[in-house]
Formats: structure tokens, C-alpha cells, sequence
């Protein structure tokens, strides 16, 4: 398959530059807006796919109440559980649950104990997905069509928008493996896959050092860039699909009654902690020109060298042709204990280590099939209960070299879904398992390298930026990670800034750092950088009105309005609407702020295009009387009326002609002129253990908008603030396709819910001050061989594999699917790239490179022993999103329970020497079916449980856009005793102690009536009282005498000068310092309102429309054996 079509995206350095205005990086060549390029040799195999159907809800119905004690009724409890164990499962038949409403029968036989009929031949043109349609996992057997349940892991998936024409289409014009000719300027394709998700990324490939395991291979042949393209023959998806039938809605509420089982070994992590270096993530920006005459090496705020690193690639000061004396290896740098919190890393190197071009002795001997590792040790799920380590689980560390390993990636910035990559897409697909990357490629970090050069060295052939995990061949020249093209090192770079020293290129800090940002020259820009731009949309109906936020915005903006970020030349401007569009005139010269109001909703036009849009420094007097004025301006208003879309037209061509940030606040359904809508929502439905109907949008009106805002370099953010149904699936779509982001406050009133209140006070605080790119772009590369298809997260696919962000902000995460199109046999490692090229609010272009190097593997064993299960969850739920929307809900919780199914059966096939009874994982996997179960029982795709559309909505943007490390709370909530914490374990940081206490499992069977217990469910935070708590927490803490004087609405921790109060707010407020947004409290007594969703958390326990964790554990071993 080729890798390489597409001339905007990789350039071969003919000097011509990535544009960065409306018309940037327009594709050079003609592209069927749906064909998905990327397919691999070897056709997806599909755990979306039904296999046996699985049980319906149960019919039990247990007391509201979660303590009673309860009989165990259930269906998959056949004999009472011997105390502190899980029942045996031997000898007994696994039973499947009972339909809805049916009594429960101990003797019902397994449901559809034979597999199921197999799905029909899979079409070779897949329906368009409104998002991304993709089967988990390729399968060589059996050509399927995309069936409900089937998710195609490593295959491209088709764009969105527009029905795709066949995969079998080739793209037109020429297509290289090895090379990416530079585009200049081209012109780009009108809303050619505007939702291209599924758009294949080509692969950027790179011969690569073997892997380990295999017999060293040489390094130093490389493609010669006249070689002709090989033929790209894309592959009809073909997917296998097991017939499964749809699950039943997750559990919550009360558990069962069972013992908890036997408490087994603590497990270790599947891995040791990694390195915490400087996270990398790579993508691509513009290209730098191929002349390299002249260069200023100037380093901003780098540190000044200290002891010795690691290289790559290394050489003493000797005449070419040294680059395979074998020379000792340095101890290198010392790997970081806290990301990107140590002193600056030194840039310099030892004349010793290895570099990829010697690699081969370094893995040889890595293989890890010659001992079994902690990942791999056998855990029979059934019997060993205490699974859940009691601290927070860090990725998983690549086994790559020492010297490698410490200058890779931060795990927080660019992580991998494995560790260790198949040689072949058919290893892969014997995995089960998906092979993707998620990204945080704009986070805030302190500290990182920043590069300021007239010459940024990239390959001439696909345009990777010069990296820690090149191979210097000698001091002229530098083989290329990606595509393994040698290319020559410019004069300027053999000067080191740092050392102030010539001549020793590896020590530069481009190669000392996997995460780096350059100051780009003139090249990579089409226009002069557009200035910070924030347009404000507010919302001044009676409905807006009555909720109180139009106080909220304007103080918290007077407080933070020296806080944007910004230079000289920052404008700001606001727009009001209800049924009119409210202009406001801010021109310098002005006694105080005019009013125009435009009534013709259906011709929007500016009445004062110049004075709208006001720099800030010369009117600031103005905007801040505008905003003292607006809140009472509109106090007595009865409109009743939302013509958002006329304000959001009108907004659009306020601020098209120079790009910035749309911030829009919105309370109602807008239902006049222009993207009016109707209310979707039957209350009546909201429990429905059926499909959950209207998750798409019913209009296109707000996805059309956001393109064009895309393409003039706009981005909208989407504030709802409502206590009624607003049709957010709709509304949700003018910030994602413009890169933009949604809040949602539900039940939003400044009286009555003032938790709310304070959140969006947080919210609006970061939101304002934190830093800000300007018209971004994002490419990730990839080492030849591999292909990046699906992507997820906000944002419009300019071509296959460049992402336009008109603005990207530090709280942004993102995620691609991958797979392996040719085999990597003589590779040892792979790498992939980020690049993220933006404008700052100070006006400069920069570009922010991250990259990640893992390594080749070619057994199966291998591959499950680098299996992060965070990651792999995390990039499951964005799947899921995906097929819940384009599909249906049934079909993408099917999904989701297969995959746990899919991987467990094939590492008991392939990978397990003996054949034991129960349900067996590998360590590193034994907490996946805990992560599906909880996936299924989340507010995004739980059934049969009383969900408004738009929580459910709003649950599935946030799996969707937040980063990892955020969305995993969000997914299975963190639960803590809070009434005995001390100062055993605690940490220090600025002179606060803060506790560290244990996590606890998700199951009411850990709560106690004589404690306290926290829950941190990510977005927001629970504090449970027990109704017989100590006395002294409650008057320590909660400064009350008794249980029954605990406020009922309480969600503020009074600051009390006792040790168990600051013990209790330093742990809150470090778990709030760790995001971005601010998850409000709620403390929760047993008669509280929020107490059933605090309980609907408690994922391991059984309700009556969902599974309790150990009988879906059963009913996984029950598909499995069969």
C-alpha cells in the first residue's frame, strides 16, 4: 500500500512552505472525498461484531437501598459463594441472565450455547460514517459487511460525509513508499471530507533496526529517492464478524450479596514505571526549505550543559567512516522522576552509546519470551478478587534500551495502545487487541526546549524533523528514523548552542529531546501571524436572564481581562442575541459603548463592521463598561425567543477576515430563524434498555458552519448553560469541526444549584488565561510500514493526514487508529512523529514536535506484555462514540464487551502453554473487562437507566476529547477512605502535606456506615457520609456536631483550623490541581438527591438493568469457552 500520495502533506523540501492562512495547505492533487486510503494487506477482524448473543438485563429488582442485606438472587450465583471467594465455577453451567421481567430460573440453560449465524460478506464500499466507522480488529477470515457490532481496529475507516466510493479506488497521481515530494501552496478541496475522520494517514515509513528477538540487520541501506512508486492496490475491507447478540444495560445500585473473594496478591503493574522525560509527540508542519545557507543558532532559554547524555548515532572527532566502531556505553542521563518537573536536561553527550545504527546488540538479547515478565504472570479472574492496585497505574515503559528509554516520550503527551509493535498486521490481528496512539500534543509542560533557527533540519525526502532517534552515520551526515533516506547535516547544525561548541551535531538539543518547539522562520508562514482575536456570543433571552450567568461572565471577564493572552495587537468584540442580534460599537473616541440591534435575522449583516472588533489596549475602557453595563441592560427583558444561528452567521462574518476564537453562551433550544431546532427528547425514554435514538445531529447547519470557520481559521466554543434540553448532539457540532470545545452545565441557576456556579466561575477563569495557538496545524508521521487512519477528538482532516486546528489549547487531547500495511521483519524500532505548527498569542509561529519510539516484536507473548490497558480503553470508548452514533448504542456496547472477550480468548489460545480452568488474563490485562464493564455502565452508553440526552451527549464529547489521563476518571472514578487519612506516604509539595490514601474498588461492599468516603469521578467529586461516621470527622471536618446536621445541599468544605480539616482540603485541592476544568463537590448523606448518582459509580456492583462485575467476569469465560 502506498504511503505517500498526497504532495501537500510531506513535501521533499523543494522550499515552499505550509500556509498558515485561510487557504493553508490546500491538497495538491484531486482526492475522492470518501475513499479511505490506508487499508492494510490483511483484512480487520471485527469484535464489533455479535457473536452469541448476551444476556438481557436481568429481571431482578433489588430494594433501593444499598446496604440491606440482600439474598443472592441472581441467576449467576447456582450455590451461595464460600465466604471471601468467588463461587467456582467448575462443574457448574455458566447461565446467561434471564429477559427482562422473566423470574429468574437457576436452571435456565446458556442462551444460544452454539455460535451464531455468521454476518453476510462484508460490502467493499462501507456506509459513511457520520464520524468514524471502524471495526476493532482485522481478521483474514470471512469478508464482511460493516454489520452492527463490527469495528475494524487496524483498517481505515471511511470519511463521514458523502457517500464513499469504492475502497478499490487508488488515489490519483503518483503514489511512493519512500518518497513525499514537497507541495507547495495547493489549492484545497471544498469541504472534501469535512468530517474526514476516517481519512488514512499514509505512512511515513523508515527502514528500521531489527527488532528484538530477531538476528541484527544492517541499518545502513537506504531507498534511493529516485525509486519508482510501488503499485497501492487498497484492499476491500473484509471483517470478520462472530454473531453476538446485544448486551444488557450495565449494572449499578446495589451489589449482590456475595463474600468478596479470597484477597489474591496484590498485582504488580504490568510494567515498571516509565522514565519521565520529556514527553514527545510528532506531527507535521510546514516544511523548512533544502537550502541550507545561512542560520541563526539561537537557543531561547536553554539551559547551560551539564553532565553528560545519551546519543544517538555517536562519534569521536575522527574522518568519516567510524560510525560502526563499537565504543562503550555511557550511563547517560538520569531519568527524570517527576515529567517535566526536573532541572533542565543537559544536552551533552559522551563520545559512547548506541544509536539505532547499534541497535542490534542492544535488543538482541531483549526478547521476552526467554523468562516470563510480572506482564505476562496468569491470573484466573474468578478467584482473585483485589485486583485494583491501591495507587493510580502508570503506563507501561517500552522495553527499549536504557539509553533510549530515558530520552523517549512522555507517556502524559504521546502513548501508544501497545508498547511493543507487531512485525505484522497479521500478528496484530491475531492479537485482538487495538494498535493506536493518543496524544496531548499542546499540554502544558514546564519545561520545554525551545529552538529559535534560521534552519530546522528535516529529511528531504518525508519531511520528519531531526529527532533523538536518528542515526548519525558521521558528523555530515544522518539517517532518517522514518523512511531511513541519509541526508546531509547543515553547516549551522554542527554548531551547538548550548556548549557553545562545533562540530558535534548529536549534542544539539534537537537530538537531545524528544520534545522540543521551534521558533519557525518565514518559511512556514503564508501571511503575517494573526493577532489574539476573542469574539464574545451571549445569550440575553428571559431564559439566559433568569439562570444568572450573564453576571457570572462579565465579573469573571473584568477580573481576567489583562489576563488574555495576547500582545499589542489582541482584539476583542461581543455580540448579544434573543430574537435580534445585539451589536455593540467599542470605537476609541466613544463616551461609552453604542448598542446596535439588527431585527432582519433572515440577511444578517454588520452595521459597523470596523468599530465591532476593537483593540483592547486602545478601548479597554469601553469593554470594561460595557461589561459593568450588560448584566443590567437586559434584567427585565421578556424575550423569550434564541436565534442562535443568526448570531453565530453574523459572529462568523465578524471575525472570518482575520481568524481568532468564537466564545458562544447559549441557555435554551434555539428556535427562531436560521439552525432553529425542535426538542428531540422523550422524557419517557430516558431509562430505555433499547437504542437510544436522535445522537446525531437534526440539522447540518451547525457542521456546514464550523467548516467554513475552519477554513477562514476559526474556532467555536460552546458554553450551555441549561436546566432544559438544548439538543446538544446538534449545537455540539459547531465546536467540534472547528476544533473548538463544548462545557455543559446542566441545571445551571445561580441560586439553586450554586456548586454549578462555582464550577463555571473555575471554568471560565482557566479558560480565559490559559494559553492559547493561534491557526494550527497537526501531522503525524509514522515509520514506513505503518499507517495512521481514523482520527478522534475536534478537528477538520484537511487531507488524509493533516489535522487543521484553528485553535489549539493546552487541554486538547486527541487519538488515531493504525495499521501495519508492510511487514517491519528488519526493524527493531519504530517511531512516530507529532507536529503541531501554530501561531502563538504573542504572534509567533512555532512548532511543538513530539516523538516516540517503541519497539518491534514478533511474537504474540510480546505483544500482550507491552498491552497498556489505559490506553487501549481510552481509544475503545472514542470507538465506541463513534459506532454509537453512525450505528446504534446496542451495537457499539456489543462492541465494546467483545473486545475484552476477543483478547482474552486469544491470549488463552495463542499465548498459554497450559490450558486452566476459570477465566484467565495476563497481569497487564487484568483489569480490562473491570474498564469495559465500567464503560457500559457510563453515563455515554449505559441503558436502561435514566439518562437526559443531552448528560449522555455531553459524557460522550468529553470521552472523545480529553486526554487520557482525564477521561480514564471519567471511566472508572478514583474511591478513597477520607475519615482516617495521615501522614504515612504523604507527599510534599510547596510545603503542604497531602495525604495518599488507597484506592478502593468500585463496590458498595467497601463502604463503611462508620466512614467517609471520597469519590473522584473525574468531572466531579463525591464525598460520601456514612450515617454512623465519627463523631470527629464530622465536627473536624465538616464543623458540625452530628450526621443530621449535615447541610443537605453542601458542596464547599468549611476551612477549619484542625489537622483533619487541612489533611481533607490539601487532598481535594490536590486532585482539583491535577486538570484543567474544576470538578465541584458534592457531600452525599443517604436521604441526598445526588446519592443515586454517586451510586451509579459504584461500577462492580449489580443493578436491575446491568451486571455486576462478577457475572459479566462470567459471562466472558462463557463466550469464551465456547
Amino acid at each position: 500500500m502506498s504511503t505517500a500520495g498526497f504532495n501537500s502533506q510531506n513535501g521533499t523540501g523543494t522550499g515552499q512552505t505550509y500556509a498558515n492562512g485561510p487557504s493553508q495547505n490546500p491538497v495538491a492533487m484531486q482526492q475522492h472525498p470518501g475513499v479511505s486510503y490506508g487499508m492494510p494487506h490483511q483484512p480487520a477482524y471485527n469484535p464489533m461484531q455479535a457473536k452469541a448473543p448476551a444476556p438481557p438485563g436481568p429481571g431482578l429488582h433489588y430494594p433501593s437501598g444499598p446496604y440491606q442485606p440482600i439474598p443472592p438472587v441472581s441467576s449467576y450465583q447456582p450455590a451461595p459463594p464460600p465466604h471471601n471467594s468467588y463461587p467456582a465455577p467448575q462443574g457448574q453451567p455458566l447461565l446467561t441472565r434471564p429477559q427482562m421481567g422473566a423470574p429468574p430460573s437457576i436452571h435456565t440453560p446458556p442462551q444460544s450455547a452454539s455460535p451464531g449465524p455468521r454476518m453476510p460478506p462484508a460490502q467493499a464500499t462501507p456506509p459513511p460514517p457520520a464520524v468514524s466507522s471502524s471495526s476493532y480488529y482485522p481478521n483474514p477470515q470471512h469478508p464482511q459487511p460493516m454489520a452492527p457490532a463490527a469495528w475494524q481496529y487496524n483498517t481505515a475507516a471511511p470519511p463521514p460525509m458523502g457517500p464513499p466510493p469504492s475502497m478499490s479506488t487508488p488515489p490519483r497521481g503518483p503514489v511512493a513508499n519512500h518518497v513525499n515530494p514537497a507541495a507547495g501552496p495547493t489549492a484545497q478541496p471544498p469541504h472534501s471530507s469535512p468530517a474526514a475522520y476516517s481519512s488514512a494517514q499514509p505512512p511515513h515509513s523508515a527502514a528500521q533496526p531489527p527488532g528484538p528477538g530477531m538476528p541484527p540487520t544492517s541499518l545502513h541501506g537506504y531507498i534511493q529517492p529516485g525509486t519508482a512508486p510501488p503499485p497501492m492496490n487498497p484492499m476491500a475491507p473484509q471483517t470478520y464478524q462472530p454473531s453476538r447478540g446485544p448486551y444488557g444495560p450495565p449494572p449499578t445500585g446495589p451489589p449482590p450479596t456475595m463474600k468478596p473473594p479470597p484477597t489474591g496478591p496484590q498485582m504488580a503493574n504490568a510494567t515498571p514505571p516509565p522514565p519521565k522525560a520529556d514527553g514527545t509527540v510528532a506531527g507535521n508542519g510546514p516544511q523548512a526549505p533544502n537550502s541550507y545557507n545561512h542560520v541563526d543558532s539561537k537557543m531561547a532559554g536553554m539551559p547551560q550543559p551539564g553532565p553528560p547524555g545519551r546519543h544517538l548515532g555517536h562519534y569521536p572527532s575522527l574522518p568519516p567512516g567510524y560510525q560502526n566502531t563499537p565504543s562503550p556505553v555511557h550511563p547517560g542521563m538520569q531519568a527524570a522522576t517527576q515529567p517535566y518537573t526536573q532541572a533542565p536536561q543537559p544536552y551533552q553527550q559522551p563520545p559512547g552509546g548506541p544509536g539505532p545504527a547499534q541497535l542490534s546488540p542492544s535488543l538482541a538479547g531483549l526478547s521476552l519470551q526467554s523468562s516470563t515478565p510480572e506482564a505476562l504472570r496468569v491470573v484466573n479472574l474468578l478467584q482473585e478478587r483485589n485486583l485494583l492496585p491501591p495507587t493510580p497505574i502508570p503506563a507501561p515503559t517500552p522495553c527499549l534500551p536504557q539509553d533510549l528509554q530515558k530520552i523517549n516520550c512522555n507517556p502524559e503527551v504521546f502513548r501508544s495502545t501497545l508498547t511493543s509493535i507487531p512485525q505484522t498486521q497479521s500478528l496484530l490481528n491475531k492479537a485482538k487487541m487495538p494498535l493506536g496512539l493518543l496524544l496531548h500534543p499542546f499540554k502544558d509542560l514546564s519545561q520545554l526546549p525551545v529552538v529559535t533557527s534560521s534552519t530546522i533540519v528535516r529529511c528531504r525526502s518525508c519531511r520528519t524533523y531531526i529527532n533523538p532517534f536518528v542515526s548519525f552515520l558521521d558528523q555530515r551526515r544522518w539517517k532518517c528514523n522514518l523512511c531511513f533516506r541519509v541526508n546531509d547535516v547543515p553547516e549551522e547544525f554542527m554548531y551547538n548552542p548550548v556548549s557553545r561548541s562545533y562540530g558535534e551535531p548529536h549534542k544539539r538539543p534537537e537530538v537531545q529531546n524528544a520534545t522540543i518547539e521551534f521558533i519557525a522562520p518565514s518559511e512556514y508562514m503564508l501571511r503575517p501571524p494573526q493577532p489574539a482575536v476573542y469574539l464574545f456570543v451571549l445569550d440575553v433571552s428571559h431564559n439566559a436572564v433568569e439562570t444568572g450567568y450573564l453576571n457570572v461572565f462579565c465579573q469573571s471577564l473584568l477580573e481576567n481581562i489583562n489576563a488574555l493572552p495576547g500582545d499589542s495587537r489582541t482584539k476583542v468584540g461581543f455580540i448579544t442575541f434573543d430574537s435580534t442580534i445585539h451589536f455593540y460599537n467599542l470605537q476609541e473616541g466613544l463616551s461609552q459603548p453604542q448598542m446596535l440591534i439588527v431585527s432582519d435575522i433572515e440577511d444578517i449583516f454588520l452595521p459597523t463592521p470596523d468599530s465591532l472588533l476593537v483593540n483592547l489596549n486602545e478601548c479597554k475602557e469601553l469593554v470594561q463598561d460595557l461589561l459593568k453595563s450588560l448584566p443590567t441592560l437586559f434584567e427585565k427583558t421578556m424575550e423569550t425567543q434564541s436565534a442562535l444561528g443568526s448570531a453565530l452567521q453574523a459572529a462568523f462574518k465578524l471575525v472570518s477576515p482575520t481568524g481568532g476564537r468564537m466564545s458562544v453562551f447559549q441557555t435554551q433550544l434555539p428556535n427562531l430563524g436560521v439552525g432553529a431546532l425542535q426538542s428531540r427528547e422523550d422524557p419517557n425514554q430516558r431509562a430505555s434498555a433499547k437504542d437510544i435514538p436522535h445522537l446525531s445531529p437534526a440539522t447540518d447547519f451547525y457542521k456546514k458552519l464550523a467548516l467554513d470557520c475552519s477554513g477562514q481559521q476559526v474556532a467555536v466554543d460552546l458554553f450551555l448553560l441549561s436546566s432544559q434540553y438544548c439538543d446538544l448532539a446538534s449545537l455540539g457540532c459547531i465546536s467540534r469541526y472547528s476544533a473548538g470545545s463544548v462545557y455543559y452545565y446542566p441545571s445551571y441557576h445561580h441560586q439553586h444549584n450554586p456548586a454549578q456556579v462555582e464550577c463555571f466561575q473555575k471554568d471560565l477563569k482557566r479558560y480565559l488565561t490559559r494559553k492559547i495557538g493561534f491557526e494550527a496545524v497537526m501531522r503525524i508521521r509514522c515509520t514506513k510500514g505503518m499507517s495512521i487512519h481514523t482520527f478522534h477528538g475536534n478537528f477538520f482532516v484537511r487531507s488524509t493526514d493533516l489535522l487543521s486546528l484553528p485553535n489549539v489549547n493546552p487541554d486538547a487531547g486527541f487519538a488515531v487508529q493504525m495499521s501495519i500495511e508492510e511487514n517491519l521483519d528488519d526493524m527493531q524500532v519504530v517511531s512516530f512523529q507529532a507536529a503541531l505548527l501554530y501561531t502563538s498569542s504573542k504572534g509567533e509561529r512555532r512548532i511543538r514536535v513530539h516523538t516516540l519510539c517503541l519497539p518491534v516484536v514478533n511474537s504474540l507473548s510480546d505483544i500482550f506484555a507491552g498491552a497498556d490497558v489505559q490506553a487501549i480503553t481510552g481509544l475503545l470508548a472514542c470507538m465506541a462514540v463513534d459506532r454509537s452514533v453512525t450505528a446504534s448504542m446496542g451495537d457499539a456496547r456489543d462492541a465494546m464487551t467483545n473486545a475484552a472477550i476477543d483478547s482474552l480468548s486469544s491470549y488463552r489460545q495463542s499465548v498459554l502453554t497450559i490450558q486452566q480452568p476459570g477465566l484467565l488474563a495476563p497481569v497487564c490485562l487484568r483489569l480490562f473487562p473491570l474498564f469495559i464493564l465500567a464503560l457500559l455502565k457510563q453515563k455515554a452508553f449505559r441503558t436502561g437507566t435514566s439518562t437526559r440526552l443531552d448528560d449522555r451527549v455531553a459524557a460522550m464529547c468529553q470521552l472523545k476529547y480529553q486526554p487520557l489521563i482525564y477521561s480514564m476518571l471519567m471511566i472508572h472514578p478514583a474511591l478513597y477512605r477520607v475519615d482516617d487519612l495521615n501522614d504515612e506516604g504523604a507527599l510534599n509539595i510547596s510545603e503542604r502535606t497531602i495525604p495518599q490514601p488507597k484506592l478502593l474498588q468500585l463496590s458498595v461492599e467497601k463502604l463503611s456506615r462508620e466512614a467517609a468516603f471520597l469519590m473522584d469521578a473525574g468531572t466531579v467529586i463525591y464525598l460520601w457520609i456514612g450515617r454512623n461516621c465519627h463523631p470527629t470527622f464530622l465536627t473536624q471536618v465538616l464543623g458540625v456536631p452530628n450526621y443530621a446536621a449535615v447541610p443537605e445541599n453542601l458542596y464547599m468544605l468549611p476551612e477549619l483550623d484542625t489537622a483533619e480539616s487541612q489533611r481533607t482540603r490539601a487532598f481535594i485541592g490536590w486532585l482539583r490541581d491535577q486538570r484543567p476544568f474544576f470538578p465541584p463537590l458534592h457531600v452525599i448523606r443517604d436521604e441526598s438527591q445526588r446519592k443515586a448518582s454517586f451510586m451509579q459509580n459504584m461500577v462492580e456492583d449489580r443493578t436491575e438493568s446491568a451486571l455486576s462485575y462478577y457475572e459479566f467476569l462470567l459471562h466472558l469465560q462463557q463466550q469464551i469457552s465456547k
